[in-house]
């Protein structure tokens, strides 16, 4: 069984040698995974403007104009398809390589090249078909509710960590296997991340900049997180080693691990 403050203090030791690269490739997870909301702050000028608009349509009779509302609304729609197109086709393989990073570097381990391993190859479609299945049965459970949404977000939330292993696992098995991994430690992952939430807010008091700060922090967090659900997998012969293309530790006579 795993616990927060291990994690975080092995996260800890990992960051103290790669924090401002991990800072960096937290960033690009962030706009991959499209997690930040960017609000414009609206003018004066604006908001008096569209007063006064209204203003002469209750009073003055003038019609709306539906040809403006339909261009709007469209404009709307293209921009929110090419969003949705970006984080399928470049974002999920930025996300998984972002992972990979953190995995890779919590081992000590070589984290050079991990975004381009994403878009390497048969890499590039193994990702992008596990990850959209992923992330349409977890649309699907929030059609039913909110809270059976969330519980499978939690329980699919390793994916990207197993495609980081081996991107071309399947979908089928990368998603069972996220289950199984995180079956018994979905209210212990939401403890979690409820742990990160005072950091957050700390973060924000800076204009919002300290927010990006703390990424690091969550993220080497849950790479070790993984690692340890991963290690759980193996002995439990929910995966091999060859299942997530992992070297195969050698015992000598004595039974120590080489």
């Amino acid at each position: 069984m795993w616990s927060r403050k291990e994690l975080k203090s092995r996260a800890k030791g990992v960051l103290k040698r790669i924090y401002w690269r991990a800072l960096v490739v937290s960033i690009v997870i962030a706009l991959a995974g499209g997690s930040h909301s960017w609000n414009g702050g609206g003018n004066s000028s604006h908001s008096r403007n569209s007063r006064d608009y209204n203003y002469s349509i209750i009073h003055n009779g003038n019609f709306i104009d539906w040809t403006f509302i339909s261009i709007v609304f469209t404009s709307f729609i293209v921009v929110m398809l090419v969003i949705l197109a970006l984080r399928i086709f470049i974002g999920y393989s930025l996300e998984v390589g972002g992972r990979r990073y953190f995995v890779q570097s919590a081992q000590y381990k070589n984290s050079k090249k991990c975004f381009s391993f994403g878009f390497d190859g048969q890499n590039y479609m193994g990702i992008i078909k596990t990850m959209l299945l992923s992330k349409i049965f977890i649309f699907l459970w929030s059609l039913l509710l909110i809270i059976p949404g969330i519980i499978k977000s939690y329980a699919y939330r390793m994916v990207p960590y197993i495609l980081a292993d081996n991107p071309n696992i399947g979908a089928e098995k990368a998603i069972e296997l996220s289950n199984e991994m995180t079956r018994g430690h979905k209210f212990d992952m939401f403890v979690l991340d409820l742990s990160f939430i005072g950091w957050y807010l700390l973060g924000t008091l800076a204009l919002g900049i300290g927010v990006f700060l703390v990424m690091p922090y969550d993220n080497a967090t849950n790479a070790e997180l993984y690692l340890v659900l991963r290690n759980d997998a193996i002995k439990n012969n929910l995966c091999s080693y060859e299942d997530l293309l992992l070297d195969q530790p050698i015992f000598d006579t004595n039974n120590h691990m080489w």
